[in-house]
């Protein structure tokens, strides 16, 4: 497992790390396996968020009640781990989000509820969600210097903000904002596909989020990649779909010649790009982490991370 110094700090951290979204409703023992398997492959990285699963007895947050109860059957340590959460949305009793929350309030009583479902004293970093229309830079400054002090949160970072959102909350925040999770794959390139149509009219050529990976390349932010097997935003996998035959000839290929699976390249092909990326895989398959795991370890050629790129469909202007 290769590892990634993230943001502009000395704290190494392996660049495939775990997102727990999907432990809320399976029961403890399929999380205690699939928290092993992740230990296993090398990964020392968990990513939650306070709203992840929706267990009917539980209620929201249950991945992470799950995750605490299998970070201790599994016999595992806090220290095996960095782990780290997000909050920032509010969702009423039956678990529907209704609005964004970025108040002091909010923020601080969400870390401490964070900390109490998975039964540690403290996170790794702690990131805003999503940026929210009503934010108050000011507020989250605040929340992060209580929260800091205190000793419940070491670092902090952002989730889905554009350039100038960032800059407008890095104004005021007196610790360096060391990580933007953003949704990137195969089949999501957005960030990768306006940089190559620069100054053309086709549709590739529109940004939508003002440079995004350029700016955070500058500014020496960390980006972790979620859903990166997805198509759309959760309209399902690539891996092994017949819509994109093509593709995956091209994966199966590369898979082949670097003995590991399709996920693994799929994992591979994002690790390629200089930005030095982190992976959140999502799977709470045991086989399937270790198999994705492997991606860490394939070097693709340039022109194998090209011929990827085509496949999915792309251009080179």
């Amino acid at each position: 497992m290769q590892t990634i110094k993230i943001g502009q700090t000395n704290w190494e951290a392996a660049n495939v790390a775990l997102g727990i979204m999907r432990m809320g409703t399976l029961p403890v023992e399929d999380c205690t396996k699939a928290l092993l398997a992740a230990h296993e492959a090398g990964i020392n990285f968990i990513d939650s968020a306070d709203i992840y699963g929706r267990d009917p007895k539980l209620g929201r947050g249950s991945s992470e009640i799950h995750f605490g109860q299998a970070l201790k059957q599994s016999g595992l340590k806090r220290s095996d781990f960095f782990i780290q959460s997000k909050g920032g949305l509010y969702a009423d009793e039956t678990g529907q989000i209704t609005r964004y929350d970025s108040s002091k309030k909010h923020l601080i009583k969400s870390v401490d509820d964070i900390l109490q479902r998975m039964g540690i004293d403290y996170l790794d970093s702690f990131l805003i969600h999503r940026p929210d229309p009503l934010m108050e830079p000011d507020q989250i400054a605040a929340a992060f210097d209580e929260l800091q002090q205190a000793g419940k949160v070491r670092h902090f970072g952002v989730s889905n903000f554009n350039p100038q959102q960032i800059e407008l909350l890095q104004q005021v925040c007196s610790q360096h904002l060391l990580i933007d999770q953003l949704q990137f794959s195969i089949m999501h390139t957005g960030m990768i596909d306006f940089g190559l149509h620069t100054n053309m009219t086709d549709p590739a050529s529109i940004s939508h989020d003002g440079g995004l990976l350029e700016y955070l390349r500058c500014k020496h932010m960390t980006i972790q990649t979620w859903s990166p097997f997805q198509y759309g935003t959760f309209a399902g996998t690539f891996i092994d779909n017949e819509e994109f035959h093509e593709l995956n000839v091209v994966l199966k290929q590369l898979a082949d010649k670097y003995h590991v699976s399709k996920n693994a390249i799929a994992v591979a092909w994002i690790l390629r790009h200089p930005a030095k990326m982190q992976v959140l895989l999502g799977t709470m398959n045991p086989q399937h982490i270790l198999d994705s795991a492997k991606g860490s370890d394939v070097n693709l050629t340039a022109q194998e991370w090209y011929d990827v790129y085509l496949a999915a469909g792309n251009t080179l202007p």
